[in-house]
Order: C-alpha cells, then sequence, then structure tokens
C-alpha cells in the first residue's frame, strides 16, 4: 500500500458520548494486563472492513476502481516519530461514520458492558472485542490515535484524531488513501511496539489465520541505510499465512490456531468449549468452522436473538446476522460458513429464503445436536455447556418442533431430590410405582421451589420434581406436553395423583372419616368461600400437603401463579385475571381448628391463612395494613 501525503484542515471539535468517555478511563486505567491485544482488535477491524468491501464491490465494482484490488493490511514503524500505523485498503468511512464508530457506542447493551468492566478485571479484556470497541484498545499503549479515512466510492478523506481524554477532533483531509489508516503515537512504556521482532510475534500468535496479508513495511532507517548496498534493499514482510483457516485441512491446523481464530471470529477471548469443523459434499457443498463458547456472549438475551455465524460465498464475506443461517436457540454460537452453492449478487433479504440456505441450515444444526449429544455423555463437561446455555436451548423445546425429541434427550433440569443436572430419561427411570406423569414446578429461584408447601406430599413419598426456573419453562412444557408416553404435568395440576402412587415413606394409618367428619369439611369449605369471597376462584382439599395448612394454586385451566407474575412485570392485563385456588390441609391443627371458629374470628384466621399463601407464592399481600392488623389481633389473643 503506496503511502500518501495528508494535509488536513481546520479542524471541527466534538466530544465523546459519555459512555465512551467512560470506557477509554477504564481502557486506559484499568486494562494493562495484556497491552497487545489492541494491534489483534486493530487488524480484525481492518480485516472486517476488506470483507465488507469486497462483499459491495460485487453489485459495484467501480468501488474498487480507487485503492487496488488486493486487499492488504499494512504495519509501518517509525521509530523516530515513535509511532505505529495499521493500515488497510477497505471500505473506509466518511464524516459521520467516523463519528458514529469512533466518538460514540451504537450497539445495545453498552450499560451492561460498562457494568461489567467495572467488575472482575480478568474478564475485563475479554469483553473488549464483544461489544465492538477494540478500537479503544489503541489507547492502552498510544497518548494520541490519528485516523485517517476516506469512504469507497467518495473523494473526500478525513482526520480524526484524540488523546483519550474525553474529546476528539475532526477535520477534512486531501491526498488521503481509500480505507482506514490508524497511527497510533506510542506511549513511553509502549516503545517496545516499535520492534519488528515483537510485531512478528503477535501477528503470528493473533492473526495468522487473517484472510488478508498483513504486511510489515520496510522502516524508514532501513530504507536509508539500504541506500549504501544497492543489492540488499529491505523488502516488505508478510507475516500471516493470509489464507482462511477453514478452508485448510484439519490435520493441519493446531489448537492454538483454532482458539485464535475463535478469538478473531467470536470476537472472545474464553476458550471455545467445543469446536467443530467439517465439508460438506454432495449435492450442495459447505464448509464450516463454528464455534461454542465456554463463557456466556453479552448480547446473548438480546431481543433480537440474531445469529451471529459469518457467511461466506467462495470465501467473500456476506453477512454475520444472517436470518437462517441458525436456528436463534443457537444463537450462541460462533464461527463461519463459506458456501458455493449460494448466488454472490442476490440481495440479503431474498438469501434468507434461499432454500439452499435451508438445507444448510439443517445439516449444520444435525451436526451441532450429534455432538452436543456424543458430549452429554460426559455429565461434568456437559454441565459447564449447560449451565450457561441450558435457558436458551430450551428455546428449542418451543420453537423447533422438528428436532424436539433430539432437544429433549439434550435438556437437563434441577430436581427436588438429586443434585446438579438430571434428565429426562434419569427422571422416568427412578419414576415409582403407580406413577404416570413427570411432574414439574415453576418459579425463579429452585432452593425456594424445594421449600414450597406443593411439594411436601411429593417429597414424603420421595417423588421427584422437576425445579424449573427459566421463564421460558412456561412456554415449553405446555407445548411439549409428553415426554416417551408420559404426560408433564405441574404439581398444581396433579390432582388426586399422590394417593395413586406408591411412595417410599411408611404408610398412614388411615383415620377412620364417619358422614360427620366429610360433612365437617365440606361445611368448613363453604364457609371459607363465603368469607373470602372473590378473593380466589374456589377452596379445595388437597393430599399434597403435609406440614403446612394452605397454599395457593391456579386453576389448571390457566397458566400458572409464576407465569401470572412474569405477566404483571411486564403489564399484561392477562395476570389480572388469573383464577387462584386456596387448597387445605384437612388433617393439620389449624384447618381442624378453624372449624370451630365463627363469625369476625373466623373472616380474620381465614383472611390471615390466604395471606400466608400469597406470602409463600412469592406474592404480596392484598392489603397489608389489614393483614398487620390481623397478624397483631391474633398474637394478642394467642399470647395472652
Amino acid at each position: 500500500m503506496a503511502e500518501t501525503a495528508t494535509k488536513t484542515k481546520p479542524e471541527e471539535n466534538l466530544q465523546f458520548q459519555a459512555e465512551v468517555a467512560k470506557l477509554l478511563d477504564i481502557v486506559v486505567h484499568s486494562l494493562y494486563s495484556n497491552t497487545e491485544i489492541f494491534l489483534r482488535e486493530l487488524i480484525s477491524n481492518a480485516s472486517d472492513a476488506c470483507d465488507k468491501l469486497r462483499y459491495a464491490a460485487i453489485t459495484d465494482p467501480k468501488l474498487l476502481d480507487d485503492g487496488g484490488k488486493a486487499f492488504e493490511i499494512h504495519l509501518s514503524v517509525d521509530r523516530t516519530a515513535k509511532t505505529l500505523t495499521i493500515a488497510d485498503n477497505g471500505v473506509g468511512m466518511n464524516r459521520e461514520e467516523l463519528i458514529a464508530n469512533l466518538g460514540t457506542i451504537a450497539k445495545s447493551g453498552t450499560a451492561e458492558f460498562l457494568k461489567a468492566l467495572s467488575g472482575d478485571k480478568a474478564k475485563d479484556v475479554s469483553l473488549i472485542g464483544q461489544f465492538g470497541v477494540g478500537f479503544y484498545s489503541s489507547f492502552m499503549v498510544a497518548d494520541k490515535v490519528e485516523v485517517f479515512a476516506r469512504k469507497a466510492g467518495e473523494t473526500q478523506g478525513w482526520r480524526w484524531t484524540s488523546d483519550g481524554q474525553g474529546k476528539f477532533s475532526i477535520a477534512e483531509a486531501d491526498n488521503v488513501a481509500r480505507g482506514a489508516k490508524i497511527v497510533l503515537h506510542l506511549k513511553k512504556d509502549a516503545e517496545d511496539f516499535l520492534e519488528t521482532f515483537r510485531l512478528r510475534k503477535i501477528v503470528k500468535t493473533y492473526s495468522d489465520h487473517i484472510a488478508v496479508p498483513v504486511i510489515l513495511d520496510p522502516i524508514p532507517s532501513e530504507k536509508k541505510d539500504a541506500n549504501k548496498d544497492k543489492g540488499n534493499e529491505p523488502k516488505a514482510e508478510t507475516l500471516n499465512s493470509a489464507s482462511a483457516l477453514w478452508t485448510r485441512p484439519k490435520s493441519e491446523i493446531t489448537a492454538d490456531q483454532y482458539k485464535e481464530f475463535y478469538h478473531h471470529v467470536g470476537h472472545a477471548f474464553d476458550e471455545p468449549w467445543h469446536t467443530l469443523h467439517f465439508k460438506a459434499e454432495g449435492a450442495i457443498e459447505y464448509t464450516t468452522l463454528l464455534f461454542i463458547p465456554t463463557t456466556k456472549p453479552f448480547d446473548l438475551f438480546n431481543p433480537e436473538r440474531k445469529s451471529a455465524v459469518k457467511l461466506y460465498v467462495n470465501r467473500v464475506f456476506i453477512s454475520d446476522q444472517l436470518e437462517g443461517l441458525m436456528p436463534r436457540y443457537l444463537r450462541f454460537v460462533r464461527g463461519v460458513v463459506d458456501s458455493s452453492d449460494l448466488p454472490l449478487n442476490i440481495s440479503r433479504e431474498m438469501l434468507q429464503d434461499n432454500p439452499v440456505l435451508r438445507k444448510i441450515q439443517g445439516g449444520l444444526v444435525k451436526r451441532l445436536l450429534k455432538d452436543l449429544k456424543e458430549r452429554s455423555e460426559m455429565p461434568e463437561d456437559y454441565a459447564k455447556f449447560w449451565d450457561v446455555f441450558g435457558p436458551v436451548m430450551k428455546e428449542g423445546l418451543y420453537e423447533d418442533f422438528e428436532r424436539r425429541d433430539e432437544l429433549l434427550e439434550l435438556a437437563r433440569f434441577r430436581s427436588s431430590l438429586h443434585e446438579g443436572w438430571v434428565s429426562l430419561k434419569d427422571y422416568t427411570g427412578r419414576m415409582k410405582e403407580g406413577q404416570d406423569a413427570i411432574y414439574t414446578i415453576t418459579g425463579e429461584d429452585a432452593a425456594m421451589l424445594k421449600n414450597s408447601p406443593q411439594l411436601e406430599g411429593f417429597m414424603a413419598k420421595g417423588i421427584e420434581v422437576l425445579l424449573l426456573t427459566d421463564p421460558i419453562d412456561e412456554f415449553w412444557a405446555s407445548s411439549v406436553g409428553v415426554y416417551e408416553k408420559k404426560p408433564i404435568k405441574t404439581v398444581a395440576g396433579a390432582g388426586d395423583d399422590l394417593a395413586k402412587i406408591k411412595g417410599d415413606e411408611a404408610e398412614e394409618k388411615k383415620e377412620e372419616q364417619g358422614a360427620a367428619a366429610e360433612q365437617a369439611i365440606k361445611d368448613l369449605i363453604e364457609k371459607l368461600k363465603k368469607s373470602l369471597g372473590t378473593a380466589v376462584a374456589d377452596v379445595r382439599t388437597t393430599d399434597k400437603l403435609k406440614g403446612s395448612p394452605v397454599c395457593l394454586v391456579a386453576d389448571t385451566g390457566g397458566v400458572s401463579l409464576h407465569m401470572a407474575r412474569m405477566l404483571k412485570q411486564h403489564g399484561d392485563a392477562q395476570s389480572l385475571a388469573i383464577r387462584k385456588i386456596l387448597e387445605i390441609n384437612a388433617k393439620h391443627a389449624l384447618i381442624k381448628r378453624l372449624m370451630v371458629l365463627s363469625g369476625s374470628s373466623f373472616d380474620d384466621a381465614a383472611a390471615l391463612l390466604l395471606d400466608q399463601a400469597r406470602i409463600v407464592e412469592g406474592e404480596p399481600v392484598a392489603d397489608p395494613v389489614a393483614f398487620a392488623k390481623r397478624l397483631s389481633s391474633m398474637l394478642e389473643k394467642a399470647l395472652g
């Protein structure tokens, strides 16, 4: 890439976005543990800029008329000026893009990013690339950064400059080459990045997989010395292999090369938990190199749920957010897919509905699920994956009917009786005599669910219950409905199931209950209904309760109480119409005592029991003041 003279014009001074200023302060003062990552980030950005122009030039070849058709990234060192320059002839930027890309953080999740950065510093560096703000790592080594840029297809060049102290300036500049040239004025303690051996090592370590040549230009002082010996003039040196890693045979790729490519394509610093590299041949041919991260990507629960796998056609980058390439429940997967069977000159919108792309997706998902099945045979290893990505994988149970059976085999759950994760196969293999259903309970915390009154009868008989704590559980469980011909039921909807199941506990002595006792329970239920009025839809007895007098459940014809709370949090009026049923333990001493109360004492006791049931379910009491008064009155009578 030829060096070009640059003439600048009057500058316009602007302030960084507040989030950028905060980010820069963190970068400059807190991220010195691995300073060399700045070069990896800048080379990665330069490679992306070349990929974008290569794709844009498919429909507009004139974009390549000025600046060359062969894409390159150049590193230049000036030891006198103490500068390191990284230049590319990619798509470039105009004034508005320089301000938007270098002066603001436009990506969603900025607040979460900054919050994460303020925590454990061991995680800080790994987050920089993920959030697309790798450029700011320049200020780890430079006290001044200049960017000379000209967008492909435009004639005006621009100079952006900043010392990272809250402001930046931008001005028109003449004689700027297409692409972007970043000039780093190195800090005194970063001058070792002027040494060619250091640059060679960094590029070979972090950027060898970059498909664009990374070229080290001759150092000016070495050029001057070479004039004395015309036969030994220094030459530009290509530092990387400059070939797409996914096109190389697996036998020629080391584990470290796979890891560094994952770092590049995933903008990450963790280790890949799983690597999948294969070439599909036959009616449709494509090569893929995919990675499952070890840690959660920052945008995993972004509402858009976009895929992050990059699509190439004949090594030409097409898109990294293409709908249809990867199902949404596998959006945490990173990597590339390269096909020769897709058209280059088709719009991204039309490509999303392309039948070839759908077949590629089918092949990718099939291989990924097969690999996950194999790794699930190693429970400790698989638990690390499910801890991070289980909630997302379960979205597939609701959305992917075609692969539902495979996903059910991969799914893992917390249990009321066993530590760690359990599978549905584990669960059904332990079912009790007379048990013909899989029982579940939903809530926000597994530990709290274990102590729910609704589980008392199940626990007493040693009947296992799956503890479902992810929001998606409310949807997939009702949608799937059955596993291996066993219905999936909530404990609230178990009805009289417990009486049919032979449990582990010693058989309770059956109480002879005469007609008078049965009538007393019926009378109590009617009195409770009348006293509580519209606060409950019904009152009924239950075998589920052992140590608790009452519990609150949703009518089996509606959604669960946990679901109702989620709807309420999102302002859904449907949550206000949930039918709630008060279940009572007829054998409990409080319930027996309630039978002999009347008047206001009965009403107060009934209201307190309902409020108790609400509190246990995580719901607020209807009238806190009235609740406090009733409780004080009851305590006064009990203590008096």
